[in-house]
């Protein structure tokens, strides 16, 4: 013989139902509904809401463990991976920042990866560097066209002056 089914839900009725309505995730939505079934009295059995919403009652009993120890906030608490580490730290970036701000610049971002490895002993891969310095930071490396060491300034000069400008 199964245990009795018996949980007390805090919330009103009317609350359950316009959290439901409100609610834009449809895992939270199931678990409002859930809640709101066994407020109104709907439901009597664990194994009905599991066929009502298509879940396991295994999952059920789960979200009714967790409404039962930690309320509502619990229940519809989502939770975020952390994520992988940077592999870039706050120093190293400030300096990049600043380097790239000086107008000097790089060359290349195979230069930026040169860079790191010499003045913060980072082994940063080629696209990572690419992927900050572009579109995290904005910025784009940008080097002037070479220039002949022949070319004479003053012909150059005198041509500005004389070329008619459109």
């Amino acid at each position: 013989m199964s245990r009795p089914f018996k949980i007390e839900i805090a919330e009103s009725e009317e609350e359950l139902k316009k959290r439901l309505q409100k609610a834009s995730l449809g895992n939270q939505k199931e678990k409002l509904q859930m809640l709101w079934w066994l407020k109104s009295g709907q439901v009597s059995e664990q194994q009905e809401i599991g066929f009502r919403l298509g879940k396991d009652t295994s999952t059920v009993t789960r979200w009714l463990q967790k409404y039962r120890s930690g309320g509502l906030s619990s229940l519809l608490e989502i939770k975020k991976a952390p994520g992988a580490k940077r592999k870039i730290n706050d120093a190293a970036i400030a300096s990049l920042k600043q380097e790239l701000e000086t107008g000097i610049g790089f060359s290349s971002y195979g230069a930026i990866v040169e860079w790191f490895q010499k003045e913060h002993e980072l082994e940063i891969e080629y696209g990572t560097v690419y992927a900050w310095v572009r579109y995290r930071l904005g910025a784009k490396l940008k080097v002037p066209r070479p220039q002949s060491y022949k070319q004479d300034e003053e012909l150059i000069s005198e041509f500005k002056k004389n070329s008619v400008s459109f």
